[in-house]
């Protein structure tokens, strides 16, 4: 259970390491000696968990997708603000999402053949999840009758990326919140039946809130996602080695 448990938290720290030099250098200057000097863990240690820089990428874009569910609300519609709140909060705060992102903007590729494999998946993963919410808030009368969820949710999606880059470019997204509310602000009106209008909390500290209550939750149901791990506890350092030919990915 101990060797497990180490497993667990080198990976997490394979993770937290690869997102910080991914957000800083890119993904393709960014190598496997300098994610294993600022996790603090051997080559072995590293290759137990992830085979490539590639494999790291998608861990981390994994990592930051699977943030667990948020609290119910009234609405779906509230759902929908939320989710572009927390991801606001979540670009400014967590360097998983930061890098996430950056993968998800990066055009370079490693190589003159191929692009970036990871190119615009983050976000076109929220859109499907946007879309998953518009259609339910349809199904429930919250929106208007002209309203296609899969359209809606790709003008949502779109906004916000142009948004958080501004963002990024002007204060490194210090005042993301502020635009991400009032993207929602101008957009949500041609959305959402108008009575549920008032309803919609739209505040710049909701995703705090948002935390705290998945993160009580979560406590109080005894699980977390570390008790999900189904995998094996890494070998000792001695034993571990990287897989032939990954030794020219630093």
């Amino acid at each position: 259970m101990a060797r497990q448990a180490r497993a667990i938290q080198t990976r997490k720290s394979i993770l937290l390491a690869a997102a910080e030099v991914f957000d800083e250098r890119g993904y393709s200057t960014a190598t496997i000696t300098e994610i294993i000097a600022r996790a603090g863990v051997t080559k072995g240690a590293l290759y137990f968990h992830f085979t490539s820089k590639e494999d790291l990428a998608l861990g981390v874009i994994a990592a930051q997708l699977e943030l667990g569910p948020l609290p119910p609300q009234r609405t779906k519609l509230q759902e929908l603000v939320d989710q572009g709140l927390l991801f606001a909060h979540q670009l400014q705060y967590d360097p998983l999402t930061r890098a996430s992102v950056g993968l998800a903007m990066d055009q370079w590729s490693e190589s003159a053949e191929g692009g970036n494999p990871f190119h615009g998946r983050p976000f076109q993963s929220w859109a499907d999840r946007l879309t998953s919410l518009l259609v339910e808030a349809r199904e429930r009368g919250e929106l208007l009758p002209h309203v296609d969820p899969a359209e809606t949710a790709e003008l949502l999606s779109g906004s916000f990326t142009g948004i958080q880059w501004t963002s990024q470019v002007l204060c490194q997204r210090k005042d993301l919140t502020r635009r991400v509310i009032a993207m929602f602000r101008h957009l949500l009106p041609s959305v959402a039946m108008p009575q549920l209008l008032p309803t919609l909390e739209l505040t710049p500290d909701r995703a705090v809130s948002l935390l705290a209550s998945r993160d009580a939750a979560l406590d109080a149901e005894g699980t977390s996602g570390d008790e999900e791990y189904d995998g094996t506890a890494e070998p000792d350092a001695a034993s571990a080695s990287a897989p032939e030919g990954e030794g020219s990915a630093a």
